[in-house]
């Protein structure tokens, strides 16, 4: 029998190439960005969700030397056409345009689905192309739910597809060492983290029903939502502050600091959870909240908090967006891809500075040269059976902390938590948030 395309592009290893940090910083040149992986078998990747952040990705994929993007899946033919024209202008290969994502995932030569769709759409989209045979990169969050955090992790092992999250920060260098000198004890042991999100959102105002536009295919688009009426004020970006679709912020940008926190405190199920927060600053459509804190404690005797201000930019420990691990002897700040080390009179110990360019409140594309590890990982777990540095259990589980968050929020309660699996006990209020109800036929499934 004649080994399946996947099967040999997990044990080839013939032209990988060493990549070297410097390869990866601004000013590299085309050849040599194009050699982040440099392996002669080609990848090929279909591109999901492309208005945006998927568009970024596309851009990134089509300059890696060994992938091709072979298909671009979009509702919104705009996008989808802005998108191709992206991605030939860099490899000079076109790809195929294929509106509804499931038809792409017939392409027998695809390896890989790259999600970057809304997050109702992450998870059931993840579990269509593991069903079909294919590896998945999928953006945070992992799931809209916890249900769906939980399926996934039962998908990637009975399909055993490689499912890689977008946490990316998890392949940035500097962040990778940060979190050695944690774990190493530089700081003593770290028992508490903080982490925060600032920005200066507007107000989305009160949306009015409108016909749905010819360039949008809106049933796709809500595809296993409960079917709701278009309004002038949610798509393209607005949908994150919706609960049949969206997360809030928690979960937009809330997922990469709590992650960070889990990793660098060496946590994974919380024992208590609470939430408070609201929509305070505007009085308009947006439903989850702009002004939030998250606490979770463990039972590694730590705990972690999270301060997401969505529309108020005032920065923390002078940025807009980081973590901060306190210990024993001292403190630690991540900030990017650079962080300090203080002692505990506040003189700095340690500073290692940010080589890359960042821009945390950049919607589409914050750190392009750095994601690029990420992807390299992403192919290296698919090639060689690598190490993933976001697989799917651990993107579940820091997804799973935020999630708790906003059911603790929704339901006014703080959560008890079994510290073996994650789940809420005791508490049928909470519970019903576990899970969604989904659009008839829509479900999905194991």
């Amino acid at each position: 029998m004649k080994a399946s395309r996947r099967d040999f592009l997990k044990k080839t290893t013939k032209g990988t190439a060493a990549v070297v940090l410097g390869s990866m910083l601004p000013g590299i040149s085309a050849a040599s960005y194009a050699r982040i992986i440099g392996a002669n078998e080609r990848m090929r990747v279909g591109m999901m969700g492309v208005n945006s952040r998927g568009l970024a990705l596309a851009n990134n994929y089509a300059r890696q030397q060994n992938c091709e993007v072979v298909s671009v899946s979009d509702v919104d033919t705009r996008a989808a056409a802005k998108c191709i024209d992206s991605v030939f202008k860099i490899s000079q290969r076109k790809p195929k345009d294929v509106p509804d994502f499931r038809k792409a995932l017939e392409n027998k030569n695809m390896d890989a689905l790259i999600v970057a769709a809304p997050d109702h759409w992450h998870a059931p989209a993840a579990i269509l192309a593991a069903k079909a045979g294919k590896h998945v990169y999928l953006e945070k969050p992992c799931s809209h739910n916890p249900h769906e955090g939980e399926l996934l992790v039962k998908v990637a092992d009975k399909y055993k597809s490689v499912i890689q999250m977008g946490n990316q920060r998890r392949s940035w260098p500097n962040v990778e060492e940060a979190v050695r000198e944690v774990h190493q004890g530089t700081i003593g042991r770290a028992y508490f983290a903080k982490g925060w999100y600032t920005n200066n959102r507007k107000s989305i105002g009160h949306g009015k029903e409108m016909a749905v536009p010819e360039w949008l295919d809106y049933d796709l688009w809500q595809g296993p939502a409960p079917r709701r009426a278009l309004k002038d004020n949610l798509i393209h970006y607005n949908w994150h502050w919706f609960w049949n679709w969206g997360t809030g912020e928690a979960l937009n940008n809330g997922t990469h600091m709590i992650d960070l926190m889990r990793w660098g405190l060496g946590a994974d199920y919380p024992s208590r959870v609470v939430s408070a927060g609201g929509r305070y600053r505007y009085s308009d459509d947006w439903e989850t909240p702009d002004t939030q804190v998250i606490t979770l404690e463990f039972p590694n005797n730590t705990s972690m908090t999270w301060e997401g201000r969505s529309c108020n930019g005032r920065t923390v420990e002078g940025n807009s967006v980081g973590v901060i691990f306190y210990g024993e002897k001292g403190s630690l700040v991540i900030d990017g891809n650079a962080y300090t080390i203080y002692d505990l009179d506040n003189k700095v110990v340690k500073e290692v500075k940010n080589q890359a360019i960042i821009d945390p409140r950049n919607l589409m594309n914050p750190a392009e040269s750095l994601d690029a590890l990420h992807i390299r990982n992403f192919f290296d777990g698919i090639r060689k059976g690598a190490k993933l540095n976001a697989d799917i259990l651990s993107g579940y589980q820091s997804t799973l902390l935020c999630q708790l968050g906003n059911i603790s929020l929704r339901s006014g309660n703080a959560l008890h938590i079994d510290t073996s699996n994650g789940h809420i006990l005791n508490d049928a209020v909470a519970q019903q948030y576990w899970k969604r109800e989904y659009e008839k036929g829509w479900e999905p499934t194991l």
